[in-house]
């Protein structure tokens, strides 16, 4: 692997972890200052949020000394992709805005976006991490296919998470509540149409923010150092 890459890739986990600390040190204020911990799920789903990018570091460490078909890259690809869903979950915490009106709403805005953006920042990273790999083993469309697939499954995810309460642990520990969850919109559409349309709008959402990101980043990639 070119060090170039790693350097770039390392200083960019870096940058990322420092505006998590940021994040962090607003939460803690809050805490501090509210003498509350209700908004300690934001610093807890953040968390959740690094794990994909640690998984995708692992991955591509593997994939040089394993095909992606052995078990061990398929099994990090897995819980890759159970957990991803978990960075871009963040952007939907903004329903708990309201319940924090009666405090200081412009504080807890920032805190909210710092951790939202950071959430979306990491998924896209690892995101990104991945499709690089694909695209040198696999035609551009398809890889291109299949993070527009993740992208789906992520949006649907959030419906889970966030109409359903549901999580990614409940695929160790309850499979068959998440089967029936999945089936239920696909089986009876006309009385699931908040599935369709919560989907819709954050694959729309997360697909145009990882385009733009991707485009910015490939095309950066291609400009001669002197017109930087």
């Amino acid at each position: 692997m070119h060090v170039g890459v790693v350097s770039r890739r390392v200083y960019i986990i870096l940058w990322l972890g420092l505006s998590s600390i940021v994040s962090f040190a607003l939460l803690g204020v809050s805490v501090v200052h509210n003498r509350s911990l209700a908004d300690t799920y934001l610093g807890w789903n953040l968390l959740l949020a690094w794990l994909p990018v640690v998984l995708a570091v692992v991955l591509i460490a593997e994939l040089p000394k394993y095909p992606w078909l052995n078990w061990r890259p398929l099994l990090l690809t897995f819980l890759w992709l159970v957990l991803l869903p978990n960075s871009f979950y963040l952007i939907s915490d903004l329903v708990h805005l309201p319940e924090v009106l009666s405090r200081n709403l412009i504080y807890d805005s920032v805190m909210f976006e710092s951790f939202i953006l950071n959430g979306l920042a990491l998924g896209c990273l690892s995101l990104y991490m991945v499709h690089r790999q694909l695209i040198k083993r696999i035609r551009r469309e398809w890889a291109g296919a299949l993070i527009g697939l993740t992208l789906f499954l992520c949006s649907f995810a959030i419906y889970l998470g966030r109409d359903l309460r549901l999580s990614s642990w409940n695929l160790l520990s309850n499979p068959a509540g998440i089967l029936f969850s999945v089936a239920n919109p696909l089986v009876d559409p006309a009385h699931h149409g908040d599935a369709y349309t919560t989907t819709l709008i954050f694959f729309v959402i997360l697909s145009t923010l990882y385009l733009v990101v991707w485009k910015l980043t490939t095309n950066m990639d291609r400009l001669p150092k002197s017109s930087l």
